[in-house]
């Protein structure tokens, strides 16, 4: 797989899975390789609903997340974000699960200085909710760099 040469994005997705279903890095790699016919699971890192961080695609690799941005950003997925009833979007995300995003974005500064915080959402002719929150918004409370 290619590698990303630089990194001016850490993009936040959703699995678009009701809060009732606990999957993980290898359920999305069997969608993304199966289904998608990707070379590996289009994300970097999956947070699982009990906090769990697990690794997806290779941390140095461009992934496969955002149509036409995916040269530069690093995708991190928090599994979660459909109602368990109506199946619409929904910020539902654990307790466990921003805790390790916050330790997980705060690490991942260190390694890339200078990246900024965005959501799938916030990207050009993006029509999905994902990642069912402001993820802007959520950088800025948590005192990390968002992009504007």
């Amino acid at each position: 797989m290619p590698i990303r040469k630089t990194t001016k994005h850490f993009v936040l997705h959703c699995s678009a899975t009701r809060a009732i279903q606990d999957i993980g890095a290898k359920e999305i790699r069997g969608w993304h390789v199966n289904g998608n016919g990707w070379a590996d699971i289009g994300y970097h890192f999956v947070i699982r609903r009990d906090g769990r961080l697990e690794k997806g695609r290779a941390i140095d690799a461009v992934g496969a997340h955002v149509a036409n941005h995916n040269s530069n950003t690093l995708g991190i997925c928090l599994v979660g974000g459909l109602n368990d009833k109506t199946y619409q979007p929904e910020n539902n995300f654990t307790a466990a699960q921003w805790a390790t995003l916050k330790k997980l974005i705060a690490d991942l500064l260190k390694r890339y200085p200078g990246a900024t915080i965005l959501g799938h959402r916030d990207f050009p002719k993006v029509a999905k909710a994902c990642p069912c929150f402001d993820a802007k918004v959520w950088a800025k409370k948590n005192g990390f760099p968002a992009a504007p």
